[in-house]
């Protein structure tokens, strides 16, 4: 590598420019900050986008599946079922509600819930199940809804904004989905999140448990024609509104989304071929029942061929200037989790697994062509030295 000059590249930075700005200006000038018409025009065209009846912007995906169990009554003494490898907020929500989390393993290949594991996880406690389409790649809804049958299912679509499963949008396939519009998410809204349902009633619910539980929107009110009505408050509910400034900047993304994810499939494809030859790199695996939103491209390394560790190799990176990331990490080898439900990290060898041997490497719209080509070289040149 010394004859190649050094290049820095982050692991991902968010696609915005002029056209965002020029958006959140008008939201400025017009003096509607907090949701209103541009979050109302925004859950519109992605609702539209994701073939569902409602879409209601919330602050995060972390409040959307928390506002989504509440919607669907979790309470203490329920179960709810999710995988073992995924961010942590996936698991926090379900004790927001003083449920109990109920781990299942994934699959090594996919990264997403292992349906070999299922069935033995479900009781007459089972309350929901969270299958979380890992770095924009669907779970197998369908394998899935033979096991659960009627349990409800809330999809933790984080990071699959624009990425379907056999024709169907993530977001469409089950009871309840949720989105987030985070800086490492194809599309963005700084922070931000969105909730999918086809389900009137839900809908219904969620929208007045997202705005205090109020029984009018904050825009139907200050444009209503009795100044003097306040809403009523008919349940316990939570400040997760999106502002319309973030809303703004959402319709101009989502704009860009198909764009953005055929650009992302193109160079995902072209790490797959560069590193097909590398014995010791497995790459993304699916079939063409999806269709990958790739949030992440995530590799998984096989030590006992690789010529270094994950570790190291993630080191070697760094020193060459290329930002790497464990795809992410599994909830039942951290500290809370371990202790809370004394689980050891074997007890779901395949998150372990995936928590330990997966890497991250950029993958993101802003990337040039010499971006991928550099990236490619670096792990070459680790290859060559084994």
């Amino acid at each position: 590598m010394s004859e190649i000059q050094k290049k820095y590249i982050p692991i991902s930075l968010p696609d915005t420019g002029e056209d965002e700005w020029l958006a959140t200006k008008d939201s400025i000038m017009s003096g509607w900050l907090t949701a209103g018409p541009k979050v109302r025009e925004f859950e519109a065209n992605f609702a539209k986008l994701h073939q569902v009846k409602y879409a209601m912007a919330v602050t995060s995906a972390t409040t959307a599946l928390h506002l989504a169990l509440v919607a669907i009554g979790v309470k203490p003494g329920d179960e709810v079922i999710v995988p073992a490898f995924t961010w942590i907020s996936t698991a926090n929500v379900v004790l927001y509600c003083g449920a109990k989390v109920v781990f299942v393993d994934v699959d090594r290949r996919t990264f997403n819930i292992d349906v070999k594991d299922l069935q033995s996880k479900i009781t007459d406690r089972t309350k929901a199940i969270i299958p979380v389409h890992l770095f924009g790649l669907c779970s197998d809804i369908d394998e899935i809804k033979k096991i659960v049958k009627d349990i409800p299912i809330i999809e933790d679509g984080a990071c699959a904004a624009g990425a379907s499963y056999k024709g169907r949008p993530a977001g469409s396939l089950g009871t309840i989905g949720c989105f987030s519009f985070h800086p490492r998410k194809s599309i963005t809204t700084g922070e931000g999140g969105m909730i999918t349902t086809n389900d009137d009633k839900l809908a219904e619910l969620l929208s007045s448990l997202r705005n205090h539980g109020a029984s009018i929107s904050e825009e139907e009110r200050h444009n209503g024609s009795k100044p003097y009505i306040l809403p009523d408050f008919n349940l316990l509910g939570f400040n997760y509104r999106m502002t319309d400034l973030q809303a703004s900047v959402g319709i101009v993304q989502l704009n860009k989304l198909t764009k953005f994810i055929e650009e992302r499939n193109k160079w995902a494809e072209y790490y797959t071929k560069q590193f097909e030859e590398i014995d010791w790199i497995i790459t993304p695996s699916y079939n063409e029942n999806y269709k990958h939103g790739w949030q992440s491209y995530v590799l998984y390394i096989d030590e006992s061929k690789s010529p270094l560790t994950r570790n190291k190799l993630m080191e070697k990176l760094q020193d060459l200037g290329v930002s790497t990331r464990p795809g992410t990490h599994a909830p039942h080898m951290l500290h809370f989790y371990a202790q809370k439900y004394n689980i050891k990290p074997d007890d779901f060898p395949g998150a372990k697994d995936c928590n330990n041997y997966s890497m991250s490497i950029p993958l993101f719209n802003k990337m040039k062509i010499e971006d991928y080509e550099y990236v490619v070289n670096c792990i070459n040149s680790i290859n060559l030295k084994k």
